[in-house]
């Protein structure tokens, strides 16, 4: 079993923790249920797509959206919230911060060759659980493994 490590709040107030929205873009590929992982633009390690709240925006409208600037994919949607998962982010001007991501769902339609951060990640399509065991944040290794759109919620 992983270990959830926990997380800093050195020098930060409750109110110093930062929420995200992620996209586990999915498709069905024959029977088979695969995701799509991008790489960090710093460390190239294995994420899904996230960012900030967006201004006019659902959470899951701003997931999209992110999966669209960082990875290039479109799709439907799904506003449910799949789970949450916890991470450092490291920022430059502000230094290492306790975030919170909320997972939602988006049925890629279309994979596009230009979108806009094109030439700083790779993609990847692959199984739940070659992607769980890649990303380093436990809970999002169990969402990752146990998410099933086959399935009824």
């Amino acid at each position: 079993m992983i270990k959830q490590l926990p997380i800093s709040l050195d020098g930060a107030g409750k109110r110093d923790v930062r929420t995200q929205f992620a996209a586990l873009c999915y498709r069905v590929h024959k029977t088979k249920v695969q995701v799509l992982l991008i790489t960090s633009r710093g460390t190239q390690r294995w994420i899904v797509p996230k960012g900030w709240p967006m201004d006019g925006k659902t959470p899951a409208a701003s997931a999209a959206q992110e999966a669209w600037e960082e990875a290039g994919a479109r799709g439907q949607i799904d506003g449910r919230c799949l789970g949450i998962f916890s991470f450092t982010k490291d920022a430059e001007e502000l230094g290492a911060f306790p975030c919170l991501a909320m997972v939602y769902a988006v049925k890629v339609d279309t994979l596009a060759d230009d979108y806009p951060e094109a030439g700083q990640r790779k993609r990847k399509w692959m199984s739940r659980k070659k992607a769980a065991g890649l990303v380093d944040e436990p809970e999002l290794a169990r969402i990752l493994r146990d998410f099933d759109p086959r399935t009824p919620a």
